[in-house]
């Protein structure tokens, strides 16, 4: 299909063109620069040994204690100009999280950590998203579990194929 002058006026995805592909190739490898996703984090996590992070959970205490990923560090983001250094090491990328796509506050800590000189990425779809695809994570009450939304990752399975 050829697109015309009259597709791009009538839809509104092709009201503004694509870019060209060199430069949509350069968008989309930048954007792997600055995230992950919580199926790729949870594989570095399974496989065992160093996964070559650090996991940051930003958010409150009471929020840590509803839920956190286990293995993650806790430091909320205000208190990272403080404690970061303490915590983490420059030399090992952090990967950041917060609640959920709603929420911008690992994307707040990673400018933080940048900030700080730390290399960072953001993790996609925070906690909620953790929870929602069925990886375990943790409670002040202990480990807990909920079964994989099939809105958000296959049911029976462990790799969506993307």
């Amino acid at each position: 299909m050829t697109v015309t002058a009259a597709h791009t006026a009538a839809n509104p995805v092709l009201r503004v063109a694509p870019a060209p592909p060199a430069e949509a190739a350069a968008h989309f490898r930048a954007s792997l620069a600055f995230h992950a996703d919580v199926s790729d984090v949870a594989a570095a996590l399974a496989a065992g040994g160093d996964p070559g992070f650090v996991l940051l959970d930003s958010r409150s205490t009471e929020a840590w204690d509803q839920g956190h990923i286990p293995g993650a560090v806790h430091l909320p983001t205000a208190l990272l100009p403080e404690q970061a250094e303490a915590l983490l090491d420059r030399a090992v990328p952090v990967v950041t999280y917060c609640w959920g796509p709603g929420c911008n506050g690992a994307t707040r800590a990673a400018l933080a950590l940048a900030e700080l000189g730390y290399r960072v990425k953001e993790m996609l779809g925070g906690f909620e998203y953790w929870v929602r695809e069925g990886f375990a994570y943790e409670t002040w009450r202990g480990e807990d579990r909920r079964a994989a939304d099939p809105l958000t990752a296959p049911v029976d399975g462990d790799d969506c194929g993307c």
